[in-house]
């Protein structure tokens, strides 16, 4: 799957970590030609599920980061992205693909997660009860495949390392 010129990102932590603003921000750095492939954006908006185990958005996420690397894309897979739930799903894409794949861990303790979710859209409509709810602390995935990234590194110190560490700063960007 891919090639060995694409690069294979997963981006893991709990809510109001950052991975979507890292991902939007290697996107913008980037520039065209890398698909981010959002566990929120599949999860609750194109089928409107509950995150359990087995749930069909696991699939969906598999399926689109697959069809992107085929057809070129570098892809970011982002998400809370529970070890138990997704774990397996995410080693098969990372054994299947022929490219680099690197995963990290973004690791916010729940202190400053309350605090950046207070700056959020969605503050008013997800409590603090049902944030704790959410909350592992450390959920990293078997194998020590993960960098951890410690909430003390801003967003762009985030982002440059991602491109730096997955080589995406010396490839072309399509058609910028």
């Amino acid at each position: 799957m891919g090639s060995e010129e694409t690069r294979l990102v997963v981006l893991r932590g709990n809510s109001a970590a950052g991975k979507s603003s890292v991902a939007a921000g290697l996107r913008e750095r980037f520039g065209r030609g890398l698909a981010v492939v959002g566990q929120d954006n599949l999860r609750r908006v194109v089928l409107r599920e509950r995150d359990r185990p087995g749930a069909a958005n696991i699939g969906l996420i598999d399926l689109t980061a697959r069809y992107a690397l085929d057809a070129g894309f570098h892809v970011v897979v982002e998400g809370i992205l529970y070890a138990d739930r997704y774990g397996a799903m995410l080693a098969r894409l990372r054994a299947d693909h022929r490219g680099a794949t690197r995963n990290y861990y973004l690791d916010v303790p729940f202190d400053e997660t309350l605090a950046r979710h207070a700056t959020k859209p969605i503050a008013n409509d997800v409590t603090e009860t049902q944030l704790r709810e959410w909350y592992r602390p450390r959920d990293l995935l078997p194998g020590g495949i993960e960098t951890v990234i410690g909430a003390d590194s801003t967003l762009h110190e985030t982002v440059e390392r991602i491109l730096l560490d997955t080589g995406l700063t010396h490839l072309p960007a399509r058609d910028r």
